[in-house]
């Protein structure tokens, strides 16, 4: 059986537009640097939070190019390919050219809501077709469909190159029962950044972030205490994440992560149809790493917006590049 290689912070990468709505490979480059440099452990491209539909065949082949030549082999890249249709995603795997790139993720088939065998017989099917290892990929929450354990466990175990689960049903119960249950060489990984600390202390090996597209380090860091079992101070850092796990997804994904990263600096806030940028307000209130935050006394504040509609926040700190922005629970200091 393959073994999966897919552990720590995976960063679910984001695609960058410019303003006029084509993709920003120059800011892609840069925020992959940026996530190199602050502990991405692996890379998973052209998913649901790279707006995938959104793109082009020719978009997609150079996102992947991008990807491949600034990480230079030095960490894995899981590559999305999936659907609802079996053999259009078995003449899409068998189409592609896979150098380069160390894995694929597959989704659940959505809208047409198979049964649990059929959802076996379609990852059964796209394993047979498969070169690289897979990681299956379990979001009821967008497919409508949920891939119970016992199916999970049985691909597992018959298909030697399935080699993990993506798991984001959102049930630590169903966690358990795969960790439990499934063999040696496949591992779970969390797909939502709010239940990973519980996750891996349960035994997942990492997690595919949303979270990890703006603030890798911290993130990073909880999840390398937790391997260690310093428990203590990575639920610090995780309780820290509390109000950005709430708050970054209130007009969906990758909206709230695509503003957080305008307001680092990083990327335009642009975003696709049918998806549509959030508020500066939403945007604004997310985070607090007080061990992140520079010296007081260097701030200058230059504008200010209300946000006293929204929830009782910490006095929060976004990012450690500029512009910085600091929040309170009356208004949003935006810092130059």
């Amino acid at each position: 059986m393959s073994r999966n290689i897919f552990k720590g912070l995976g960063i679910a990468l984001i695609t960058p537009f410019t303003q006029d709505g084509e993709v920003d490979y120059a800011a892609l480059q840069r925020l992959i640097r940026y996530q190199l440099d602050n502990g991405a452990d692996f890379f998973c491209i052209l998913a649901t939070t790279g707006e995938a539909p959104c793109l082009s065949r020719d978009e997609k082949d150079k996102i992947t190019e991008v990807v491949k030549e600034i990480t230079n082999g030095r960490v894995p890249i899981l590559k999305y390919c999936g659907g609802n249709n079996t053999r259009e995603v078995v003449a899409e795997i068998q189409e592609t050219d896979w150098s380069g790139i160390d894995g694929i993720l597959s989704i659940c088939p959505y809208y047409n809501k198979p049964s649990q065998e059929g959802l076996y017989q379609h990852f059964k099917t796209i394993s047979q077709a498969s070169p690289l290892p897979i990681v299956l990929y379990n979001v009821p929450g967008r497919t409508g469909v949920n891939m119970k354990p016992e199916t999970i466990v049985r691909l597992a175990r018959e298909c030697h190159n399935i080699v993990g689960v993506k798991e984001a049903s959102g049930s630590l119960e169903q966690v358990d029962e795969i960790i439990k249950n499934k063999p040696d060489g496949f591992e779970v990984i969390s797909g939502d950044d709010a239940l990973t600390f519980s996750m891996v202390a349960s035994g997942a090996i990492g997690v595919i972030s949303v979270i990890g597209n703006a603030l890798p380090k911290e993130f990073s860091r909880m999840i390398r205490l937790e391997f260690k079992g310093e428990y203590d101070p990575a639920r610090t850092i995780h309780h820290r994440f509390t109000e950005l796990y709430k708050l970054l997804f209130v007009d969906g994904n990758p909206a709230g992560v695509k503003a957080l990263l305008n307001d680092m600096g990083y990327i335009e806030n642009v975003l696709r149809l049918p998806l549509v940028p959030t508020t500066i307000a939403a945007a604004s209130t997310v985070l607090s790493l007080p061990e992140m935050m520079p010296a007081w006394s260097s701030c200058r504040p230059v504008s200010y917006l209300p946000i006293s509609t929204l929830p009782d926040i910490h006095w929060l700190m976004l990012t450690t590049t500029t512009p910085r922005l600091l929040a309170s629970r009356s208004s949003l200091i935006i810092h130059g």
